[in-house]
């Protein structure tokens, strides 16, 4: 009797310690003495006790957040950027054996290059151009973290602090960029009313009778006000034969 529960007991334990689940977004390194021998999953993996190990690796897309870095820009501006990377493993036997422990590396990875392209460039690059930020970052992680096994899908800076000194600085900036681009228009739209009026004096010049309507629409205008006296314009040309009979 006791034999047979010593039995089960020991059945019990090794289809415990033999029998391993993986889910469908698992994959299973298998170390026999040490060696790798497979990768297994998803679904069930059976071990040999004591001689088998497994390490289980997510083959899911990871989000990281990279914490704030004090970055130098080329122009001497003291700023923090930080950022978020979307990494996944595409080899899980290179994620265990090429490096200790791959989300640690591929963090302080991140950190490290956050800082140095940073600090290649200027400010305004950095802000203007952070498509461009984005692109570079993710390609030198992805040829850094290939190795391992690893493929950087995404990486975006999500914010950049800047010193109250130059947030004030980048105001009054913006301020006089407004107000220069304000005086642009208004002396773009005198010199065309400008232009517009002096070709209009150049037809009334050519053409008499275009100043015989204007004068007769302005009088249409000031006749349709409430006035007690109205001023109404002559042109000189009827003078001109009077003006000939005094000649003469």
């Amino acid at each position: 009797m006791y034999t047979i529960i010593a039995v089960v007991v020991l059945v019990v334990l090794f289809l415990a310690a033999a029998i391993r689940i993986l889910n469908e977004y698992e994959r299973g390194v298998i170390f026999r003495l040490g060696r790798i021998i497979a990768t297994k999953g998803p679904g069930l993996i059976i071990l040999i006790p004591i001689i088998d190990r497994m390490v289980k690796v997510d083959m899911r897309i990871i989000t990281m957040d990279v914490p704030p870095q004090d970055v130098i820009t080329r122009d001497n501006v003291s700023i923090k950027v930080n950022a978020v990377i979307y990494f996944r493993v595409m080899e899980a036997n290179s994620a265990v054996v090429e490096v200790e422990n791959f989300l640690y590396a591929t963090s302080q990875l991140a950190q490290t290059t956050l800082r140095s392209v940073c600090g290649q460039v200027e400010l305004d690059e950095i802000l203007a151009e952070r498509e461009k930020i984005n692109t570079q970052l993710q390609e030198i992680l992805d040829r850094s973290t290939d190795p391992w096994g690893i493929k950087i899908t995404t990486v975006e800076v999500k914010h950049i602090d800047l010193p109250q000194e130059m947030q004030r600085a980048m105001a009054k900036q913006a301020e006089a960029e407004r107000e220069r681009r304000a005086k642009v228009i208004a002396a773009e739209g005198e010199f065309q009313a400008a232009q517009k009026l002096t070709d209009a004096g150049k037809m009334m010049a050519e053409q008499p009778i275009a100043l015989q309507l204007r004068y007769l629409q302005t009088l249409t205008i000031v006749a349709a006000e409430n006035n007690s006296t109205t001023l109404f314009p002559i042109p000189i040309d009827l003078f001109k034969p009077f003006m000939e009979l005094i000649k003469k």
